[in-house]
């Protein structure tokens, strides 16, 4: 299998590659080299979300030039190395030139304010595109810039706790005041603390509410919508707002033991809640999450404890309609799939984060392996085994089909319900982004990235978007 380094549109139909051509650099998008440069921006190429527009820094004697489809949008003595950043509706782009001590935001082509620096993170767009938001430092103080206009200045300004409410409406913030910790929500400070927990300031889904992790002493808890919560000896993971917004939940400790918190009302105390297993339903009406108590695992669904096992793995999640919950255990060396209090086959290992229920809420699919080879289970049926796998399994939207990136020597194909598809010398996947390899466009049509050194095996229906890199539609 080659190796090609690059990133792909969100679409999963264009790819982005930095390649050397010469004594230069370029960015090839759509077979096309998009200019010569002596260095291109440390951050690479980024897609606008809708896919249609990407955007790159690059140097060329001695200056920075902003590239975005195939333009030069700017050019500066020195540019921040960190990718311009596009709106959520595709529209807008922002970037950060200067040098230290003379930085300044971009967006939309209008030059911002000048500042001895701006912080990384930033800027920063809300989810509607319309609001732009960054940290900016004076001297020995920093502030949050919100649409051209500066906060108060600080002693500091946690760039982490940056956020938009997501309908764009109210924006919030921690920040030192004289050693002390405080939360600015549009612009009215809080009470002070000793501390915020890092990345712990959320709205709800509604964005009518706000609330963090907050300390003072040896004492944490946790303030929402302004009031402060019950004290306690730590705060574990949260809060968290119910995707309807009504309910909350986090995780405590209390002398040498943890239990979680729901709606004020204090769970079972255990030895350990697992980190980053509390969940709420997508109804908002179940809750979820792992506990260890006297070295075993397992996992609490609405208060009753499951079947302990030596680990819980991946999970526990439910499936769209709320009804079903599944996660992954292991025992006696082996690892199962648990689904409604069921077990499934023992394997050597279960794919971390592979699992998953299909739209209706009516299917399983995930990848196991035994010994030295790797398959996917569907629906507790195996399908064939093969050397490797890749991304996947994926339900198209009817949830009857299933989809996975399969390998057989040096090479990988893609599976349809138990069909393979042409060979090729690899399938497109961004490692570092949460997407899979291949995206269906209906229910008998899915569409992928492979690439091949060997335009013999190409079908007269794929398209040629980047050297040696091709679109491939299935149906």
């Amino acid at each position: 299998m080659i190796e090609v380094s690059g990133i792909s549109s969100p679409d999963l139909r264009r790819v982005a590659l930095v390649a050397e051509i010469g004594d230069h650099m370029t960015v090839i998008v759509d077979c096309k080299p998009e200019g010569l440069f002596d260095a291109i921006g440390t951050a690479g190429p980024v897609f606008s979300p809708d896919g249609q527009h990407v955007a790159f820094t690059g140097r060329v004697d001695g200056k920075w030039i902003v590239m975005v489809d195939g333009t030069v949008a700017a050019r500066y003595e020195d540019i921040n190395k960190a990718a311009p950043v596009f709106s959520p509706n595709s529209r807008r782009v922002a970037f950060v030139p200067g040098t230290r001590g003379n930085e300044f935001v971009v967006v939309d082509g209008k030059e911002g304010k000048s500042y001895d620096m701006i912080a990384a993170g930033g800027p920063l767009f809300s989810l509607d595109s319309r609001r732009v938001a960054y940290v900016a430092q004076v001297g020995d103080k920093e502030m949050v810039v919100v649409d051209g206009l500066e906060s108060k200045p600080y002693a500091r300004v946690d760039v982490e706790s940056l956020v938009f409410s997501p309908d764009g409406m109210h924006v919030a913030f921690s920040a030192e005041v004289d050693q002390k910790w405080l939360v600015v929500v549009d612009g009215k400070e809080g009470e002070l603390y000793d501390g915020i927990g890092k990345a712990s300031l959320t709205f709800s889904h509604d964005s009518s509410r706000i609330a963090y992790m907050a300390g003072v002493g040896e004492n944490q808890f946790v303030v929402a919508d302004g009031k402060q919560g019950k004290s306690y000896d730590g705060i574990g993971d949260g809060p968290f707002f119910s995707p309807d917004s009504a309910r909350m939940t986090y995780s405590v400790q209390a002398g040498d033991k943890w239990f979680v918190v729901t709606d004020g009302k204090e769970g079972k105390p255990y030895d350990q809640i697992g980190g980053g297993s509390i969940i709420f339903s997508p109804n908002s009406q179940r809750t979820a999450y792992t506990a260890v108590e006297g070295g075993k695992q397992f996992v609490v669904v609405d208060g009753k404890e499951c079947r302990s096992y030596a680990n819980i793995g991946y999970g526990p999640v439910f499936s769209p309609n709320s009804h079903r919950m599944a996660y992954r255990a292991g025992d006696r060396g082996k690892q199962i799939l648990v689904v409604d209090g069921k077990e499934g086959m023992p394997y050597d290992s279960l794919g971390i984060g592979l699992f998953l229920f299909s739209p209706d809420s009516q299917r399983v699919a995930y990848t196991a392996q035994l010994g030295n080879q790797q398959f996917v289970v569907v629906d507790g049926r195996e399908e064939k085994h093969y050397e490797h796998l890749g991304d996947g399994p994926l339900f198209s939207p009817d949830s009857r089909r299933v989809a996975f990136v399969a390998g057989m020597g040096k090479s990988q194909l893609v599976v349809v319900d138990g069909k393979e598809g042409k060979l090729y010398d690899g399938i497109w996947s961004d490692q570092n982004v949460k997407r899979m390899a291949m995206a269906f466009d209906a229910r008998n049509s899915l569409h992928y990235l492979a690439f091949t050194e060997n335009r013999d095996k190409l079908s007269p229906d794929v398209t040629n978007i980047s050297a040696d890199i091709y679109l491939v539609g299935e149906n």
